[in-house]
């Protein structure tokens, strides 16, 4: 790939607004109007963030077509990157020679991490470790890291930050620090970005990249106090991302929020180093309404590992939280931006 992408084009003609499509990871894609203020406030907002100047080189591994990858760009322009464009694949710094490669930024979907740290060399070390090492920051979003895949990341000693955002925020206004001693579970909303919840405990977001505008989610977050000790922002109020309200299962009356679930889950099988693709929703069912169920990509269980699963969920939420069926899927359906679509693999499941 090379910088004559029609969006770089477009945006160096002066263009006051661009259409963008959301992921349809939550829903239906749609398209999305942002003007030209938005992106440049949400770039200047990330290179403040993490101390990144022009001549910085910047890896863009991630799809053009969507907010993620858009915004690589428009960083490249509005702070004078050194843009070097590859085809998005599972180990975008594969093809590089680490002992003469350098990047000071890049954004990587977890699944990229994750191949690139399990491809070792003859150290036993990732062949790639010299090249992440030598960036300024490193970030992951599009999807939820798994714990085995935090646990990966402490090798790397550049930081590195799972980020919160979407198409209608202009990327990320939010991130959390997922190695060293600074790692945390929390997300720490970043400078000038205002937050709130509404009455379902779902988080609302204002900042110049929204246009002043607020954008109500469906993420249910617990809001706590900002973080003195915060590098990123010390004034920055901090949440938890709980799950979506849209996602939560009524299983005999009582809700679900299945992400919990889902995090229980991986941290019981980053014990037996496992670290499948994995979601879990609730199916219908005549008796519950609807019933818990995991869906596992590749990889089942032993009777003996499946009963863990269930006794630690058991045990740190409840037993209405308890999955009734482990179901295996060869491959995940994906969003066009490498997103799981779970609508999309459960009607799979369901056609066979």
């Amino acid at each position: 790939m090379t910088l004559n992408h029609l969006f770089i084009n477009t945006w160096r003609s002066g263009e006051q607004q661009f259409i963008l499509k959301t992921s349809g990871s939550t829903g239906t894609p749609k398209p999305i109007c942002l003007t030209r203020s938005q992106m440049e406030a949400s770039a200047r907002l990330t290179g403040q963030t993490f101390g990144l100047a022009s001549g910085d080189r910047a890896l863009v591994c991630l799809n053009t077509d969507y907010i993620a990858g858009v915004m690589m760009l428009v960083r490249g322009e509005v702070l004078g990157f050194d843009l070097t464009l590859v085809a998005p694949s599972a180990n975008p710094l594969g093809t590089f020679d680490p002992a003469t490669t350098h990047f000071d930024f890049a954004a990587f979907v977890p699944l990229q991490l994750q191949t690139m740290l399990a491809d070792v060399g003859t150290s036993g070390q990732p062949k790639v470790l010299p090249i992440l090492n030598g960036m300024k920051a490193i970030l992951v979003g599009g999807a939820a890291t798994s714990p085995a895949l935090e646990q990966a990341l402490q090798v790397i000693d550049a930081p590195v930050y799972s980020t919160y955002g979407m198409t209608e925020t202009v990327s990320h206004i939010a991130i959390r620090r997922l190695n060293g001693p600074d790692r945390s579970e929390l997300f720490t909303v970043l400078p000038g970005v205002l937050v709130g919840t509404d009455e379902r405990g779902c988080l609302h977001i204002t900042a110049a990249a929204t246009n002043h505008e607020r954008i109500q989610t469906n993420d249910v977050v617990e809001l706590l106090p900002a973080d003195s000790h915060s590098q990123a922002n010390p004034r920055g109020v901090r949440f938890r991302l709980l799950g979506r309200a849209d996602s939560i299962i009524n299983t005999g009356g009582v809700k679900v929020q299945p992400e919990a679930v889902e995090a229980i889950i991986s941290r019981q099988l980053a014990d037996w180093h496992l670290a499948p693709r994995l979601f879990v929703a609730g199916l219908p069912d005549e008796r519950l309404g609807q019933r818990v169920v995991v869906f596992s990509e590749g990889v089942s269980l032993t009777d003996d590992q499946w009963q863990a699963v269930q006794q630690a969920i058991r045990q740190g939420i409840g037993p209405y939280a308890v999955p009734k069926a482990w179901q295996v899927v060869g491959t995940f359906a994906e969003t066009a931006t490498g997103k799981i679509d779970r609508k999309a693999t459960i009607s799979r499941v369901n056609q066979q």
